[in-house]
């Protein structure tokens, strides 16, 4: 059994059990969180739409932190014009504890 749900500007495709770090939710480690914009449902057969309303996926948050930094380099040639930056995206990882559909 697997859903599919939306959150963060991003569609994930979870089953119970499974570990997926999200964008950062401001929720603190040990607590619960209920994703409840659920797209689809595969049980025996895909469920999409009504059929899939009033389902939600629950999880356990394990941590938050922060990704790999990734540079930023912008350069205009001949200008002598170069700026670099860097930046590092917050996530929170969830563990899936139950798909209720």
């Amino acid at each position: 059994m697997y859903a599919i749900i939306a959150t963060g500007g991003k569609q994930y495709k979870v089953s119970e059990g499974d570990i997926i770090k999200v964008e950062k939710l401001g929720v603190e480690a040990g607590e619960t969180v209920t994703f409840g914009d659920v797209l689809a449902v595969s049980n025996d057969g895909l469920k999409v739409g009504s059929d899939v309303a009033n389902a939600s996926v629950t999880a356990s948050v394990i941590e938050n932190g922060k990704g790999k930094k990734i540079v930023v380099y912008k350069y205009k040639r001949k200008t002598g014009y170069h700026k670099k930056n860097g930046h590092r995206q917050q996530y929170t990882k969830v563990k899936i504890e139950k798909i209720n559909a």
